[in-house]
Parts: C-alpha cells; structure tokens; sequence
C-alpha cells in the first residue's frame, strides 16, 4: 500500500467514511483523481484527490512576471496546481449568490483531499448525446455566467479550507497560453518554423489584445466552463440547475470568457444558431453591456484561446504521448479561423502569413 493510499484511507477515516465503497472515476488531463464514495446507507459523494507535489506551486499575488515565468507554468498562467482551498472558496462564493458548487463535507487541504457533494453523472455533454435538447441547457447555463456577472467579485474570496486569492487573468497569464501555440504546433507539424522576425510579429499582434483583456477584467470567470464541466440538475430552479464542478482555476478575467469557452467548445460542436440564441440570451439579461465591443473582445479573445488550446493538444500529443486530443484539432482550427476576422488585423495577417492554410483545419 502506498503512503497516498495510507493518507487517503486516513482521511476518509476521520470523516467518518471509513466504510464508504470507493469507485475511482475515469481521469482527464489534470493530475487530479476522483472517487465515489458510496455509504452504507446508499447515499454518494465524492472523493478529489489532488497531491501537492504533483504540481509547480501556485501564484503568489506579488511576483513579478519574470519571477511567475522562473517558477513555473502555473504561476505564469494563474493556475491554481489544483489546490483544494482554492476550490473550496470559488466553491463557497458561486454558492453565496445562489449558483451550484459542490458543498464541501471534509476538506484537509495541506493534504490535497476533500469530499464533496456528488451532483452525479449528468453531464451536459452525455444527457444530450442521450436525446436531451440542448438549447435550454445552454440557455441555463448562459443564465449562471449572467448571475455570476452581476455579482460582486471579491479580490479574496473564504471557503471551508480558508482564503483564496482571485488573481487576474492578465496580459503575462493570457499572452503565456497564447504562445504554447507557436512553441509547441512547430513541434506536432515540423514544417512550421517561426523565425525570431515571426515570433516577434506574434508578440506585437497579441500585445493590444491582452492589453485590453487585463484592462476590462470585471469579473468572475470559471475558466473552463464547457459542456463537459456542467452537470444538469433539472429538481433545482433557474441558474442552479447548473451544476459546476472544475472551478479552482477561477480568475478575474473579460465577462466573454466564459461564453467563447461554453459556446466554441473544443470537444463538441455547438452550432453558430445555437452560439447566436445564446449570446442574443445573454445580453437581454445584461442589457447595460455594449454589445459591439463585447463582441470585439469575444472574437479576440476566443481567436488566443483557441490558439493555447491548440498548444496544449500539440503538447498533450508530442510530450505526453496522447495522440486521441488530434481528433479534436480541426474543430479548434475552425473556430479559430472564424474568429480572425474579427481578432484583429494583425493576428489574421500573422496567421495567414506564417500558418499554411492547409496546416489550418
């Protein structure tokens, strides 16, 4: 038995959950795993295991950009290592303004383990593959990000394993998972070689975008808020039909984050119809928002993302031997090609000049 086993089964142990069946639960590409736990009285919850030396540490909100980039690729980002105290906070806030967060039963944070409320297995993306209608749970979820942008956004925020920074998501984090895209697609496709003239062109053409970004940063955002991260909870009402999970990377970030991330979806199609009744949804319910330069920064913004999207997959592919995330390429291409008109002159020109169009799809 290992001395994690040995630290799990102590922790369960003083939750009172000694007795709990455990079910481990498929991974993805986190260093995070899950179980459920199903008691003796039939009841479920679930088990979020996240060791701390399986990460580079977290950001500290005082360091400079040259000292997030020399401690590693969560501080550049702004990601949290997975820490539990920081997904007990973001947790504790989406459930102060009515939104579904997993409630946190046992936490022991320095541990890296929790046991959390099971919203069970109903995940957007498998109750429509099941028949479901998508539009109204994507409506609903449209309806979450609007509560949660209308809320305050507090710079620290006090869960059930204590007090969590909200960093922003800033141009050093931004213009960072922009560039996995020129450091890493060259490596997947050999005959893409930027020069030092292609890479610093790529520099100045993000440069007003993440500017901007950083500029307008108002709000809350998920940070990973897609199909695969939302569990429908039809007994709840209204925007708590939403359940999240996925959270602990929550930044302060542009409010159009969220919305390219759920509706230009990296794992699943969601249609340009659909994406249009959604936004048309999402600004009724915020009608103070200027829509044109809202959808300016959405263009943009979703063009970098996709773009460190595309950097992750060239690197999950190359570095760590998964070649299943090429499947989902070309839809990332697509998005990103759709959204280069409207990104900037600058970042179309970049692409069209130093990115084949047939390497684009």
């Amino acid at each position: 038995m290992s001395d994690r086993e040995d630290q799990r089964l102590d922790f369960l142990r003083a939750a009172g959950l000694a007795d709990a069946v455990r079910a481990p639960l498929p991974g993805d590409a986190s260093t995070r795993r899950y179980e459920r736990l199903i008691t003796p009285s039939g009841t479920t919850l679930m088990l979020m295991d996240q060791a701390p030396a399986a990460e580079s540490r977290p950001c500290d909100p005082s360091w400079s950009p040259e000292r997030r980039r020399a401690e590693g690729w969560n501080a550049v980002a702004r990601l949290s290592a997975g820490r539990i105290d920081a997904f007990a906070a973001v947790a504790a806030h989406l459930r102060s303004i009515g939104l579904s967060a997993p409630a946190i039963v046992a936490v022991d944070a320095a541990a890296g383990l929790a046991v959390l409320e099971d919203f069970g297995d109903a995940l957007f993306a498998r109750v429509i593959e099941a028949g479901q209608a998508e539009e109204p749970l994507y409506l609903a979820a449209v309806e979450a990000l609007a509560r949660l942008h209308e809320a305050p956004t507090p710079d620290v925020l006090t869960g059930a394993a204590g007090d969590w920074p909200l960093q922003t998501y800033d141009a050093t984090a931004l213009k960072g998972g922009a560039d996995l895209f020129v450091e890493w697609m060259p490596r997947l496709e050999p005959q893409l070689q930027f020069t030092a003239e292609a890479l610093a062109g790529w520099d100045d053409a993000w440069a007003p975008i993440v500017r901007e970004a950083e500029r307008h940063a108002s709000v809350m955002a998920h940070r990973d808020y897609h199909a695969e991260n939302l569990i429908w909870l039809p007994d709840r009402d209204g925007p708590a039909r939403v359940g999240m999970i996925d959270f602990q990377d929550a930044v302060r970030a542009h409010p159009s984050w969220d919305l390219h991330s759920l509706l230009q979806d990296a794992r699943r199609d969601v249609s340009p119809e659909l994406e249009a009744r959604a936004l048309d949804h999402y600004f009724s319910l915020r009608p103070e928002v200027d829509r044109e330069s809202f959808m300016q920064a959405y263009a943009a913004l979703a063009a970098l993302n996709e773009a460190r999207i595309l950097g992750v997959f060239a690197r999950l592919i190359v570095r760590d031997g998964k070649p299943r995330y090429r499947a989902f390429m070309p839809r990332m291409w697509a998005h990103l090609e759709r959204n280069l008109p409207r990104a900037g002159q600058a970042v179309r020109a970049w692409f069209e000049t130093h990115v084949p169009a047939e390497l684009r799809r």
